[in-house]
């Protein structure tokens, strides 16, 4: 495959265009192996290229390799088992603990072995047989109104207090994001008890779970409630680079909330080496570039996530929400309990 057609830039094409376009190609070749390149790499991701774009330049200008970028918001794991041996794909992205578990369910992840990796990535935030590791992190987190919540402190147990009746947002329990949270209170409580929070939670809610983070930013903002919970980045993202909604931030406080006996729940943003990855080399140089000094502090100031590596420096505006004490809970962990939480969600009525 040419790679004047891989090398793609979401800014330039809409990336549902760029993937129909692509699964022609690649069909109509019939030779998907074709795309091995001795100085490419080829990554699917579930960040928007333009928004990475930097970081893959980056790469490319410290080692001579061309990042090759295919981008979507969901269906990348179902899209390389569909590819099968013939996948270009070397990479795989993802921003969810979900999504990396969905990969070592489908078959589609290799080992990584690497010294370097062991080294940087806390073992809490790697897979215990090498198929995936952490790039970087984000907390879950509470938004409260800086006019109406004078405390500056929360646990995420608190959530279900009968005082916040009427007054919490959330997005809609089954998401991903919320998913890993309730997943993270079983690992902690078990199901019985995260049954029972759930229930309280969601006598607490002023509305029916919908929208994402930044409308539960908007309705406390508005006075629809008075917290609310979301990831840490969007935020950040809101008050830095959304004139649009950085009322919605000015309005708001971050809080960093903890569980009884542990600390604030971490999702994280991880790599995976796809099993059949034509360039395997290049896709490890890129995996152990990612974690590198300049390609973490990099990644933490694009998208205002935790850095894995200890050394490099937290984002000033995520170091404004004061001190993280992160929950040293297995990311593995919390994915055993996703289906658990999931089945709850449901049991409880949560979303209706």
């Amino acid at each position: 495959m040419p790679s004047s057609f891989w090398r793609i830039s979401g800014a330039r094409r809409a990336p549902a265009l760029i993937v129909a376009a692509f699964a022609v190609v690649l069909v109509a070749m019939g030779a998907g192996r074709a795309a091995a390149d001795s100085n490419e790499v080829n990554v699917y991701t579930y960040r928007e290229a333009k928004l990475m774009a930097p970081l893959f330049e980056a790469f490319t200008k410290a080692t001579g390799i061309k990042v090759n970028v295919i981008s979507a918001s969901a269906g990348l794991e179902q899209r390389i088992a569909a590819e099968g041996a013939n996948s270009p794909a070397d990479v795989l992205l993802t921003v969810d603990i979900g999504r990396l578990k969905e990969a070592v369910d489908l078959g589609i992840a290799q080992p990584i072995q690497s010294e370097l990796l062991d080294k940087v990535v806390p073992p809490q935030y790697r897979d215990p047989e090498g198929r995936w590791y952490g790039i970087s992190a984000r907390a879950r987190v509470v938004y409260a109104s800086r006019d109406r919540v004078p405390q500056s402190e929360i646990t995420y147990e608190e959530l279900a207090d009968p005082k916040w009746k009427g007054k919490v947002c959330i997005r809609s329990g089954q998401h991903i994001y919320n998913n890993a949270l309730f997943a993270a209170y079983i690992a902690h409580h078990g199901e019985a008890k995260a049954e029972e929070w759930l229930t309280g939670l969601k006598a607490n809610l002023a509305q029916k779970p919908s929208g994402g983070d930044r409308e539960v930013a908007r309705d406390i903002a508005a006075g629809k409630c008075d917290i609310g919970v979301g990831n840490t980045y969007y935020w950040a993202l809101m008050l830095n680079r959304d004139p649009d909604k950085k009322a919605w931030a000015e309005a708001t406080k971050v809080i960093l909330p903890t569980f009884k006996d542990g600390g604030t729940h971490m999702n994280i943003s991880g790599v995976v080496l796809l099993k059949n990855a034509p360039n395997k080399a290049n896709a490890m140089q890129f995996i152990e570039w990612l974690v590198s000094e300049p390609a973490q502090k990099l990644y933490a100031d694009m998208n205002y996530e935790y850095p894995v590596r200890a050394a490099t420096g937290i984002n000033p505006t995520i170091a404004s929400y004061g001190e993280l004490n992160a929950d040293p809970l297995p990311i593995a962990k919390i994915a055993e309990n996703k289906k658990a939480a999931a089945t709850l969600v449901d049991k409880v009525g949560f979303d209706n």
